[in-house]
């Protein structure tokens, strides 16, 4: 995840390493430990799931093209 950076549509924005839920009207630092948790845990299972799209994307170009 970059520095600042929205998970997954969601108002949770990590920064500086510190979650933050962002709205349109202001914003609050997510301190509880549980749910902070939580979201390295959803942060993580979409970083690996980007990582095989993007090994399937390059295993399929290598094999002769871009089937979809």
């Amino acid at each position: 995840m970059r520095p600042s950076e929205r998970l997954a549509g969601t108002p949770a924005v990590r920064r500086d390493g510190h979650w933050w839920l962002v709205t349109p009207t202001g914003t609050i630092s997510a301190s509880d430990p549980v749910f902070t948790g939580e979201l390295d845990r959803f942060a993580a299972d979409m970083a690996a799931a980007d990582r095989a799209v993007a090994n399937l994307r390059t295993e399929r170009t290598a094999a002769g093209g871009d089937q979809r």
